[in-house]
């Protein structure tokens, strides 16, 4: 009997290696970003751009007790203890953002309001020169912090030589306003200025959350600077309270201020404070914020009506301490906010080394630092995008 040979199939053979059993191909790991860090402080921007995934190649500040509690959690292999006048641009290493949250003394509304002329807040100026010197290394981003009222400054002229100054040395800037409260529970309103040498977008200035009125209108009146609006989204706000922040002190401490300093606290709240201060007294156990003021020649003490901080400040003195009242089930004491305390309000973790300073010491270094998840949630949002070439279709996108 014949054997039966099949017939040959027309179907192609299968190929192990076809397209579809190839591996996609990896994009290609990119090198970390590298940023310097001018006035460092305790590191709190880098704890920031550490979230984000910014290496800190160079850091400088001049206050040694910063540099004890910057040294405790980073190190100090790159930071540079000195004044920022004796550094050039040969100093820094190849980086791709320079951060400056430069001395807010001459240009807070509690400063002496010299503006840059002020021997504190003019070391903007030594941070543009640096970055002049450092000319074809210049970083392709840069990132100013400050307060609000750097913005009003001399009537604007401030923050207009600065935006101005940085457009000289290449950047385009924007101009926004984050209030620490969406991340945090305290009220820190700060000013961020963001220069890039990468086109971000033709948008325009409106009046948003992060814009407010005030720089639309800074906008206008200087049509000749180089400004843009990145369409930035704020995130949900933060619903935690001082309830989350405050350390629980036991009532027999000698933290608390004794009857005769707690009577004379309540003895200077105007009558709008003290019925504050009595319906807390007389509900749940609950967190308030003093600060004391001077009204019509008179020291009184003013308690918060909302359950976050006031901004913190730093503590060189009995006006910028803020007092922590806790009041409920019939009782009122009151003692000075803790350096842990400060420390959580400006979004650290309790793992960050306080570097064995005294309280004051430490309310010193946090109370001028940035708020980390404000500054992280600017870098992942905005630098990256920048940085990484991607800002042209975010802004498109946005």
């Amino acid at each position: 009997m014949p054997v039966e040979v099949p017939e040959e199939s027309t179907a192609p053979e299968s190929d192990p290696t076809t397209v579809d059993d190839v591996p996609p191909k990896r994009p290609k790991p990119q090198p970390p970003l590298r940023a310097a860090e001018f006035f460092a402080g305790i590191g709190l921007v880098r704890s920031a751009l550490s979230e984000a995934g910014v290496e800190v190649a160079w850091a400088n500040d001049i206050e040694p007790i910063k540099a004890q509690m910057y040294g405790a959690n980073f190190g100090l292999e790159h930071y540079v203890l000195g004044d920022v006048r004796e550094v050039t641009g040969d100093d820094l290493p190849p980086v791709d953002l320079a951060t400056a949250s430069f001395p807010c003394t001459d240009l807070s509304l509690a400063g002496w309001r010299r503006g840059l002329a002020g021997e504190d807040s003019g070391m903007f100026w030594e941070f543009a020169r640096v970055l002049d010197e450092m000319a074809t290394r210049r970083p392709a981003a840069v990132l100013l912090e400050n307060v609000s009222g750097f913005a009003t400054s001399h009537g604007g002229r401030d923050m207009h030589d600065v935006v101005q100054r940085l457009n000289e040395l290449g950047y385009s800037c924007d101009v926004f306003q984050v209030d620490a409260k969406h991340f945090v529970p305290q009220s820190r309103p700060r000013l961020f200025i963001v220069g890039t040498t990468t086109p971000v977008g033709d948008h325009p200035f409106w009046p948003d959350a992060l814009r407010p009125q005030y720089l639309v209108d800074f906008a206008t009146r200087n049509p000749l600077l180089d400004l843009h609006a990145f369409p930035l989204h704020l995130p949900a706000p933060d619903t935690r309270t001082l309830a989350d922040v405050v350390e629980r002190v036991p009532p027999e401490s000698d933290m608390w201020w004794d009857d005769d300093r707690s009577q004379r606290f309540i003895d200077s709240l105007s009558p709008l404070q003290a019925e504050r201060l009595r319906q807390l007294q007389h509900g749940e156990t609950t967190w308030r914020t003093a600060y004391r003021r001077t009204r019509n020649g008179v020291a009184v003490w003013e308690i918060r009506a909302d359950s976050i901080s006031g901004c913190l400040r730093t503590a060189r003195g009995g006006s910028s301490k803020q007092a922590l009242v806790e009041a409920g089930g019939g009782r009122v004491a009151v003692r000075w906010m803790t350096g842990r305390e400060y420390a959580r309000l400006q979004g650290v973790p309790d793992d960050f080394d306080l570097g064995g300073l005294s309280r004051n010491k430490a309310m010193f270094g946090f109370g001028d630092a940035v708020c980390v998840p404000v500054v992280a949630w600017i870098a992942r949002s905005y630098l990256l995008p920048v940085l990484r070439g991607q800002a042209q279709i975010c802004a498109e996108a946005g």
